[in-house]
C-alpha cells in the first residue's frame, strides 16, 4: 500500500505543477529509492526464515539415530582384491566424527518400526546360501526377559577410538600374510607321532597343525571399543549360552592374539552378545526378535560410517561369536552381516539359508553350570562299566523329541528314554550319572539344531548320538566326526537301536577312548591352553577367513 500511495502523489504532483526538469529526476530517485527500501526490509525478514530451516535441518541430520525414522542408507566401498592397485581415492584426513552408539536411546531406534502384529523374523523366507570357496582337509535352554514389559536403555559411554592410518601401499601386508598362510597350509608337511595331537580324531591332522601354528605365529584381531554395556563387552559365563560369554572374556583378554593397531589386524571382533541383546532388548510376549535385529542393523551402520575397516571389505573380516538361538536370525536386516561377516554360532542349521558353510563357524554349545569351575565334574565310567546302551532325557522341543519318544519311551530297558527323569529313577541315578554310565548318549535337536547334549556327552566322555538332519557339526573343517559320535538321519530313529548295536566292541572302544582324547578341545579355560576350545574357535574363524582369501 505505501508503494501505491508514493506513486499516486508522485503522478499528481508531476501533472499539477509546472516544476522542472531537474525537480522531476529527483522525485523519480527519491521513488526508487523508497521502493528499494521496501523490497530490502522484506527479503532480510525472508532470508532469517531461511536460515532457520537451515539450522534446523542441521539439528534434525545431527539427531536422527535417536529419532524413529530409518538411518540413511549404508555406503560401501567396493572390496578391496589382493593385487588390484589399491582405493580409487583416499578418504579425506580428518578425525572421525562422535560415535552415536552411545548417545541415543536403545529403544528409539526402533519404537516407530516395531509392528507387534507383525510376525517374527523367523517366518521371513530363507535365503539362498553364497556359494563359497573352501580348502577342505584331504582325509590321509533357560532365557530370561524384562519384567516390566519395556525394552531397557543405556547411559552414554565415551567411545575409544582408533588410530586411523590408511596404507599407502596395496596389497596390504595383512592380506599378504592371509596368502602366505593360506599356500603354506595347502602344502603342509606329512606329520607323523605328534604328541601333542591324536590323529585319529582329525581330517588331516598335518594340515590342521600347520594351520594352528601359523594362526599362533600371525593372527591379529582387533576388537571395537564402541558399544554400550551390558549388550557389549559383558560376558555371562554360566548357563546354557556360556559359549559367547567365555569367547567375549578371553578374546577380550588375549594379549597374544588382540592388536590395539587395526591396520595390523586380520580379523575384526564385534564384542555383542545375542544373550544380551535378547534379555535387554526383547518386548515380552511379542514373539518378534526385530528389535534386536533393528539394533544390529544400525550398530553395523554406525561403524562403516565411523571406521573405514567394515568398507574395505564389506565385513568379510568380522566376525562374532553368538549362542542364542536367534544369533543367526538377527542379521537378516543389514546384507552384509548377514552374508559376509563371519558369524561363529550354536544355531548353526544350513537349512534356512543363513548360515553359511564354510565361511560361518558351529560355535559347540556348552552348558557351564559352575562358571567359576568350567571343568567340574567331568569324566566318566571306562567303556567297559558302562551298562547302559542309550540314554535320554528332557522336554519336547522341537519336531525331533517327539518322534524319539513316540517310537522308545518305555518300550526297551536297554534304551533308557525319558521326557523328564522320573523322580523314583533319579532317586537311584541323575541326570549326569546316567550319562557317566551309558555307552552312547542321544543328542536330539530341540527347537534348533543345536544341542547342549553334544558338548555334555563328551565331558561325560559318552558317544554321542547326534540326531539333526540340518545342522553343522563344531569344527567340521578340521574333525572328523566319525572317529568318535554316531550320526542318526532323522528318518532312521525307529532303527536306532540297530544302529548302535551294530558298532562292534572294538569299534565302541575306539570311539570311546577317542572321546576321551577329543576332551580337551572342548574344554573353556580361565587361562587359554593350547587345542582348548576358546582356540579351536578362534581357529575356525581363521580358517575359515582363509578359505574366502583368493590367493591367485
Amino acid at each position: 500500500m505505501l508503494a501505491v500511495d508514493l506513486d499516486k502523489a508522485v503522478l499528481r504532483r508531476l501533472g499539477c505543477s509546472g516544476v522542472g526538469a531537474w525537480r522531476k529526476i529527483l522525485l523519480l530517485a527519491a521513488v526508487g529509492v523508497s521502493v528499494a527500501a521496501l523490497f530490502l526490509s522484506l527479503f532480510s525478514s525472508s532470508n532469517s526464515r531461511v536460515s532457520g530451516l537451515f539450522s534446523a535441518a542441521d539439528s534434525h541430520n545431527e539427531l536422527f539415530l535417536s529419532s524413529s525414522a530409518p538411518p540413511p542408507p549404508l555406503v560401501t566401498l567396493p572390496a578391496l582384491r589382493l593385487g588390484s592397485l589399491g582405493p580409487a581415492a583416499a578418504p579425506p584426513r580428518f578425525p572421525p566424527s562422535p560415535s552415536p552408539i552411545g548417545d541415543f536411546d536403545a529403544l528409539a531406534i526402533y519404537r516407530a518400526e516395531f509392528d507387534l502384529k507383525e510376525p517374527p523374523l523367523e517366518d521371513v523366507p530363507v535365503l539362498a546360501p553364497s556359494p563359497t570357496p573352501v580348502v577342505t582337509y584331504a582325509v590321509a535352554e533357560a532365557s530370561s526377559s524384562n519384567t516390566d514389559g519395556k525394552a531397557k536403555s543405556f547411559a552414554p559411554e565415551v567411545p575409544r577410538r582408533p588410530a586411523i592410518k590408511i596404507p599407502a601401499f596395496s596389497p596390504k601386508t595383512t592380506d599378504r600374510q592371509l596368502v602366505y598362510a593360506k599356500k603354506e597350509i595347502a602344502n603342509a608337511p606329512p606329520l607323523f607321532n605328534d604328541p601333542d595331537l591324536h590323529a585319529p580324531l582329525f581330517l588331516n591332522v598335518s594340515m590342521f597343525k600347520r594351520s594352528y601354528e601359523l594362526m599362533e605365529k600371525i593372527l591379529k584381531v582387533y576388537i571395537y571399543g564402541d558399544g554400550p554395556r551390558p549388550l557389549f563387552h559383558t560376558p555371562e559365563l554360566g548357563g546354557i549360552y556360556a559359549s559367547e560369554g567365555w569367547f567375549m572374556k578371553l578374546m577380550e583378554g588375549s594379549k597374544q592374539f588382540v592388536t590395539k593397531d587395526p591396520e595390523k589386524a586380520h580379523l575384526f571382533y564385534m564384542p555383542f552378545s545375542s544373550r544380551q541383546l535378547r534379555a535387554n532388548l526383547y518386548v515380552p510376549d511379542s514373539h518378534s526378535n526385530k528389535p534386536l535385529a533393528i539394533f544390529l542393523r544400525n550398530y553395523i551402520n554406525t561403524i562403516s560410517a565411523k571406521y573405514p575397516f567394515w568398507n574395505r571389505t564389506r565385513g568379510a573380516d568380522h566376525f562374532f561369536a553368538g549362542c542364542h538361538d536367534w544369533a543367526t536370525y538377527i542379521t537378516r536386516l543389514h546384507g552384509e552381516l548377514r552374508d559376509n561377516a563371519i558369524k561363529a554360532v550354536c544355531n548353526a542349521d544350513v537349512s534356512e539359508g543363513i548360515f553359511i558353510r564354510g565361511k560361518d563357524v558351529s560355535l559347540p554349545e556348552t552348558y557351564i553350570r559352575n562358571s567359576k569351575r568350567p571343568q567340574r565334574g567331568t569324566g566318566g565310567r571306562p567303556g567297559s562299566k558302562r551298562s547302559i546302551l542309550a540314554f535320554f532325557a528332557g522336554h519336547m522341543h522341537g519336531r525331533v523329541r517327539p518322534i524319539l519318544l513316540g517310537f522308545w519311551k518305555g518300550r526297551d530297558p536297554d534304551m533308557r528314554i525319558y521326557e523328564v527323569l522320573p523322580e523314583e529313577v533319579a532317586a537311584k541315578m541323575s541326570y549326569v550319572q546316567h550319562m557317566k554310565s551309558s555307552k552312547f548318549c542321544i543328542c536330539p535337536m530341540g527347537y534348533e539344531v543345536n544341542s547342549p547334549r553334544i558338548v555334555e556327552s563328551i565331558y561325560f566322555e559318552c558317544v554321542p548320538v547326534i540326531i539333526a538332519d540340518h545342522f553343522v557339526l563344531p569344527f567340521e573343517e578340521v574333525l572328523d566326526w566319525r572317529a568318535f559320535s554316531v550320526v542318526v538321519a532323522e528318518k532312521d530313529i525307529q532303527s536306532l537301536k540297530d544302529i548302535l548295536l551294530g558298532i562292534g566292541e572294538e569299534r565302541y572302544r575306539i570311539m570311546q577312548m577317542n572321546v576321551k582324547k577329543l576332551q580337551r578341545h572342548f574344554l573353556w579355560n580361565a587361562r587359554p591352553k593350547e587345542y582348548d576350545l576358546f582356540h579351536m574357535t578362534l581357529h575356525s574363524v581363521w580358517f575359515n577367513r582363509l578359505n574366502q582369501i583368493d590367493s591367485q
